[in-house]
């Protein structure tokens, strides 16, 4: 599903492009890989929590990026709300 989204243009994946969909609202699932540095890890955690946006630690961040068809990635904002409930289901 985090493939599905991305190829259909619901994805923002790495730092700039996560933290911008997430500043303007566009977010609705924040994935960190589990190897995310601290500081990455808690500031995009408080960003989506300040949003009451849900989010998860999942992957590598080499498997992260590979899902999505691109390099290492420390965080992937979904963003479409149906796409995002299906992963966070998922996830569970």
């Amino acid at each position: 599903m985090i493939s599905i989204s991305q190829k259909a243009g619901k994805a923002a994946s790495g730092e700039f492009a996560a933290e911008k969909a997430l500043k303007e609202g566009r977010g609705y699932l924040l994935i960190l890989a589990e190897d995310a540095s601290d500081n990455t890890r808690k500031k995009f955690e408080n960003m989506a929590d300040w949003r009451e946006v849900p989010h998860c630690t999942y992957l590598s961040k080499t498997e992260l990026g590979q899902i999505i068809g691109k390099g290492e990635r420390s965080c992937v904002v979904i963003t479409d709300e149906n796409l995002a409930e299906n992963i966070r289901r998922q996830l569970q």
